[in-house]
């Protein structure tokens, strides 16, 4: 087990990236995605609502 958080950085670009990574069960606690929301290819309010499982 990690006694550290543990941040997922590049390549998450979509929330069909966040799902997979809420999928795999990983000890996550968070994600890092600057490009797809200056972009717009990522809402934020859709990524949070994924997350959180609502």
């Amino acid at each position: 087990a990690v006694a550290i958080p543990v941040i997922a950085s590049g390549g998450v670009s979509s929330l069909a990236d966040l799902q997979a990574l809420k999928d795999s069960g990983a000890p996550l606690d968070g994600a890092i995605s600057g490009r797809a929301l200056y972009e717009g290819k990522l809402d934020l309010a859709e990524a949070v609502a994924l997350l959180e499982g609502s």
